[in-house]
């Protein structure tokens, strides 16, 4: 007989979560967390506002709280592939650990640039990155940022307030249009340009020159941004390659069931960015790479794990947030279908834009400065609810107040 042991792969906030909720769920065996970084475990949302400000980063886990948890933390080391035979999380060390449940939390990283990373172009995912970027702005000077998704448009915000020129470069029209319509996008759009920032909108970056005055970005079109640096982001990609030779199913993250359970290997299991899971709610496989998500989801996995004869299913109504200046940017639910109804000024600076899916029923909205229609709308898409059921009660809190 052995004791019981997980391992739990990835310093993650997943990661932390996971272990964390392994025993509040009363699992007392052998527990295992793994972290490719060598520092304590880190929230990573700050890093596009707090961190380039003032080193902001809170820690997630200390190691008086490593110890009160009894979790042996082995950071510094990446973990290599999963051997399932033998039933061990193999390290880039050459160590082996065996477990009986492992969970794969090991995150995402930036779409690698397709102009490089010369001197002065910056990539943002870890605390090092924001570090290094940090100082840059801090020389003031001029920062392009090539890709007008959530982390392009916080640091934007960010940049402009300590001071910087910022230039946003984006091949769609406007800002987080992939996830909010080239509309709604659009109020984004005016609003980083009422805050001093250039954009570049509908061009595309054809490459990134190093010159001894720094970075050069060259357009499509042939206009060239002189900056003294460059923030690179196009998205993200799932940290499964260690996954890829252990006979796993993965698909731009590693592929489970509703019970975020691998499909290849019920031992397994899955949190965060890297899990693509079965969503009951939507009827397909989503891959999620949400703050909220994160934690949520490690409460069920960790269940699962201590329970599995009582196993949950995740179907979680999504839920994300961006600051930028004086603007809470929250959004539940989905929001790739049409704008419905906008309801509040978008000018006044408080205002939701409510989202279809279909048959009448609301799919998502988007709130801005309106924690109460945040609420609401997590109601409404939890219960399927149809859209006019949600306006006319945005309608009537509207009066009383946010």
């Amino acid at each position: 007989m052995h004791a019981r042991s997980v391992i739990v792969v990835g310093g993650s906030l997943a990661g932390v979560r996971t272990s964390q909720a392994l025993r509040a769920e009363g699992y007392d065996g052998r527990l295992v967390l793994v972290g490719e970084e060598p520092e304590l475990p880190y929230d990573r949302p700050p890093l596009s506002k707090g961190a380039l400000r003032d080193d902001d980063v809170p820690v997630l886990l200390t190691e008086a709280d490593a110890v009160q948890l009894d979790l042996t933390l082995r950071l510094g080391v990446a973990a290599a592939g999963l051997d399932l035979a033998d039933g061990c999380v193999v390290l880039a060390d050459g160590d082996r650990l065996p477990f009986d449940d492992v969970v794969v939390a090991t995150g995402s990283r930036p779409r690698p640039s397709p102009w490089g990373t010369p001197p002065g172009v910056h990539l943002l995912r870890t605390r090092a990155d924001a570090t290094a970027l940090r100082a840059d702005l801090r020389r003031s000077g001029h920062l392009v940022v090539v890709g007008a998704g959530f982390i392009g448009a916080e640091v934007s915000a960010t940049a402009r307030a300590l001071g910087v020129e910022v230039t946003l470069v984006d091949p769609l029209p406007a800002p987080m249009s992939r996830v909010l319509g080239a509309d709604v996008g659009g109020i984004f759009t005016e609003l980083h340009r009422r805050h001093g920032v250039e954009t570049r909108l509908g061009a595309a970056v054809a490459d990134i020159e190093s010159t001894p005055a720094g970075p050069r970005v060259v357009l499509a079109d042939g206009e060239v941004l002189p900056a003294t640096s460059v923030l690179v982001g196009c998205g993200a990609l799932p940290n499964d390659d260690w996954l890829r030779s252990s006979g796993l199913e993965v698909a731009d993250g590693l592929v489970c069931d509703q019970h975020c359970r691998s499909t290849s290997d019920e031992r397994v299991h899955a949190v965060g960015d890297v899990a693509r899971w079965w969503h009951p709610r939507h009827g397909e496989s989503v891959r999620i790479e949400h703050w909220t998500n994160a934690v949520e989801q490690a409460a069920v996995v960790a269940h699962n794990i201590v329970s599995p004869d009582r196993p949950r299913a995740y179907a979680p109504v999504e839920y994300v947030w961006s600051d930028q200046y004086d603007w809470k940017v929250q959004l539940v639910g989905r929001t790739l279908g049409a704008p419905v109804r906008t309801l509040g000024e978008p000018a006044e600076g408080r205002f939701a834009v409510v989202y279809g899916a279909g048959d009448g029923r609301l799919g998502g909205l988007l709130a801005v400065n309106w924690p109460r229609a945040v609420v609401a709308a997590r109601r409404a898409v939890a219960g399927r609810e149809d859209i006019e059921a949600l306006v006319g009660a945005l309608q009537a809190v509207g009066s009383r107040g946010r």
